[in-house]
């Protein structure tokens, strides 16, 4: 089955910004996560659609690889775990035997990724958390040379270390990898027992991470060198830590600002008063006007999240929603039916937004209906 486009699974133009494709990828996020699709299994597998797209545009050096070579560059690129080693496997066949690029060598370490999810309060005050992570580590026995004595791999007599060798074809002197050590510029004769001369055993390893306060969904922490280690020592890769906010039961944010929805008596919103309302930090006081409409949105300055990139603290918008009172009894049946008799009484006065529905509802069924 053909693999989507990744811009089309994010819902973004292939010229997008970094702003704005962290955007989309949050609001999908927001949207497909198993916590608010609980049981759904296209939601939970378009999830992890979304989240992969996002690992790739996110990364400039990905997103250049797939804008030039689509899926086909990101898997034959993916063996060498990043860094220049991608571009290697998909350039080298071509270029290395006409240009006489060296592939020899070990390479790089592979990087990781963990996705982490955190709860709001931790990702607006930040937080250190102690990860565990599956990965390949350099084996103790062999110092990481992959030799029975831990000494360093004895130098290739067929390509003396370069990892490559020059094959006449014709009128061209072309170079190709050494069949001998592959590519590695080294042999090795006695083969370390415990990691077969791979250099590298099976493990798990714990990590602190420190969570900067601020941080939000698709935001990724780079921890240099604790990804997988390079073949025979060379440089370790990266470890790349995903954050992915959980879903908050009173609050949603959107970038700086925290959104809440807050229930208010319909004698409240008629008379005015005064409400507590929850913040990150405690309680703030919510001042009712008179006459408050149901969705009219009250704004709390200072009471959202600091980003983690800098700038002001957000605010924290409360979304007034006018509740019905219910279960009521014979005697407050009454007193309301008293008091809508008493507002009809008062025409545009008591209800000036019902009147002029009314007033548009009417002109638009006269002239639809001629």
């Amino acid at each position: 089955m053909a693999k989507r486009d990744l811009y089309e699974v994010l819902g973004v133009a292939r010229d997008c910004g970094d702003d704005e494709l962290k955007k989309a990828y949050r609001k999908l996020a927001m949207k497909l996560h198993p916590d608010r699709n609980p049981g759904d299994h296209q939601a939970e597998e378009s999830f992890k659609e979304v989240s992969a797209a996002y690992e790739v545009l996110s990364d400039a050096q990905k997103r250049e690889i797939y804008n030039r070579f689509g899926h086909e560059g990101l898997e034959r690129g993916s063996g060498g775990g990043g860094g220049a080693g991608g571009f290697a496997d998909i350039f080298g066949d071509v270029f290395s035997d006409i240009f006489g690029g060296n592939r020899g060598g070990p390479r790089r370490g592979a990087d990781l990724r963990y996705s982490l999810e955190l709860t709001l309060e931790q990702a607006a005050f930040g937080t250190t958390e102690t990860i565990r992570i599956p990965t390949l580590t350099s084996c103790e026995p062999c110092r990481g040379f992959g030799t029975a004595d831990g000494k360093a791999p004895r130098e290739c007599q067929t390509c003396r270390g370069v990892g490559q060798v020059r094959v006449q074809q014709g009128f061209f002197v072309l170079q190709q990898t050494c069949p001998t050590c592959r590519g590695a510029g080294t042999t090795i004769a006695d083969p370390c027992k415990v990691c077969r001369g791979a250099g590298k055993t099976r493990g798990e390893k714990n990590l602190e991470v420190k969570i900067p306060a601020g941080v939000d969904t698709g935001d990724r922490i780079r921890l240099n060198g604790e990804g997988e280690p390079g073949d025979r020592n060379a440089p370790p890769g990266d470890l790349y830590v995903q954050v992915q906010v959980k879903q908050h039961e009173l609050f949603e944010r959107e970038g700086a600002d925290l959104y809440c929805t807050v229930p208010v008596s319909i004698v409240t919103a008629a008379l005015g008063g005064e409400l507590e309302v929850p913040t990150l930090t405690g309680k703030a006081a919510l001042k009712i006007p008179e006459a408050t409409q149901s969705g009219k949105v009250f704004r709390l300055r200072g009471l959202g999240v600091k980003p983690v990139r800098g700038g002001s603290v957000g605010d924290l918008m409360c979304n007034v929603v006018i509740e019905t009172p219910v279960s009521l009894t014979k005697a407050q049946k009454e007193l309301l039916r008293e008091l809508g008799e008493s507002l009809a009484a008062g025409g545009n006065r008591h209800s000036p937004r019902t009147h002029s529905w009314l007033d548009k509802a009417k002109t638009f069924l006269e002239a639809h209906l001629k």
